[in-house]
């Protein structure tokens, strides 16, 4: 959609609603890789927009998913999976998600 001369990029939900996309996918990426303390260039790296949410609360997001080196216990190395959900419309984010034993770990550089 253009208006005054600026292109805007609406998507439709699924409860009949616009939702406008302000934030593109390389800011999304680079808010969440910051939020998951994790890198994009060596790893596997994913970034999905797509709809969270329920009833009236649905609205669009990135979704950021990527592996991250620990070390469980301090002995034992393990890949992480990791993934944020970045608001599409603020660069806010809704959710960053770890392994349940994350806690048990310390994340490599």
């Amino acid at each position: 959609e253009k208006i005054q001369n600026q292109t805007r990029l609406r998507v439709m939900l699924s409860n009949g609603m616009n939702s406008e996309v302000k934030v593109m996918p390389d800011a999304a990426s680079a808010r969440a890789l910051e939020v998951l303390g994790a890198k994009c260039e060596e790893r596997n790296c994913s970034i999905e927009l797509k709809e969270v949410g329920t009833g009236n609360q649905i609205r669009a997001a990135y979704e950021v998913k990527t592996q991250k080196e620990a070390k469980v216990f301090g002995l034992f190395k393990a890949k992480m999976q990791v993934q944020a959900q970045i608001d599409a419309d603020s660069g806010e984010v809704i959710r960053a998600k770890k392994p349940w034993w994350a806690f048990l770990a310390s994340e490599q550089a």
